[in-house]
């Protein structure tokens, strides 16, 4: 049962326009960090959070894991001190686990053929398509209506992404294209764009985890590693590839940091490459250039001072 404490922090993830899906994952690491505790949440010590961070380490819980729960607790106690009015200092303030920084990981070109080869259903590869295409979040293909698209305009509208930003992002010919085979199938006048096919849910939008679940038979199917995210990886990469310039990709993939789009850079290694030969090339014929005219002036020096 949820503390008072808890019952409003809700009411304040709400009132501030957070996702569902924030508002739940937030919630459900604060129930398990209740259950846990054994004093007052007002009272919590740094002593108290080291314990926790022990307990979760016992638990085999990756240092992402507890970073992003340490993360939450953070922010629910400076809900408490800085709207609830409690005197106290937060806990959680200089705890943290040093993180590994994983590149971002993206399809080869010949991956993602073998992976589209075996996504027959036509709602299921209209969706994929458009995270390989748009670059598009699973919470926002899931949040999908029929109206946010303009096929004359080939286009699409994400309401409400994540930190509650709006944004524009394009269609492609193909991705176009399965969108409008899975509409031409779907019989339902249901706002919500892709739906549940099968069971007692069926006509219903699809849920974030159903489609993580499609992407998971898929991925065993196609015998691939491949999430979801990696589809949105593998767009960015694909356009950083392309020469696209990363402020587009960054308005393209609702980026709040360039930074965060810079990231692709370091994986991007067919521009790399490019850009590195282009550019070698360049410095090469500067260097020829000036050791000639050196190799001249040497030449004119001892023709002068010959004796």
């Amino acid at each position: 049962m949820e503390t008072i404490e808890l019952v409003r922090y809700r009411r304040s993830l709400k009132r501030k326009n957070y996702s569902a899906h924030t508002v739940k994952n937030y919630m459900n690491i604060m129930d398990n960090f209740t259950r846990w505790l054994r004093t007052p949440l007002r009272e919590v010590t740094r002593e108290d959070i080291g314990a926790y961070v022990d307990q979760l380490l016992r638990k085999r819980r990756t240092p992402k894991t507890i970073t992003c729960h340490l993360q939450t607790i953070r922010l629910f106690f400076d809900h408490l001190i800085n709207e609830e009015g409690v005197d106290m200092i937060n806990p959680v303030t200089k705890i943290s686990l040093r993180l590994p920084k994983p590149l971002p990981r993206h399809l080869k070109d010949n991956q993602v053929t073998i992976l589209f080869a075996v996504i027959t259903d036509l709602r299921d590869r209209a969706m994929f398509m458009l995270m390989l295409r748009s670059g598009l979040r699973v919470e926002e293909v899931a949040k999908l209506t029929v109206d946010a698209v303009e096929y004359h305009r080939r286009q699409l509208f994400v309401s409400n992404g994540k930190g509650g930003k709006d944004r524009v992002v394009y269609l492609s010919e193909d991705a176009q294209s399965a969108l409008q085979a899975y509409l031409k199938k779907r019989s339902s006048k249901a706002k919500g764009l892709f739906l549940v096919q099968k069971g007692p849910m069926t006509g219903k939008p699809i849920s974030v985890r159903g489609i993580q679940k499609r992407i998971e038979y898929y991925a065993r199917k196609s015998r691939l590693k491949v999430s979801c995210h990696q589809l949105r990886h593998t767009m960015a990469t694909q356009l950083l590839n392309a020469d696209a310039a990363l402020v587009t990709i960054q308005d393209l993939l609702g980026h709040g940091q360039i930074t965060t789009t810079q990231r692709y850079c370091r994986v991007s290694n067919l521009k790399v490459q490019r850009d590195y030969y282009k550019a070698i090339e360049v410095v090469m014929q500067r260097t020829q250039s000036r050791e000639d005219d050196e190799f001249e002036l040497d030449e004119k020096w001892i023709k002068e001072n010959r004796v």
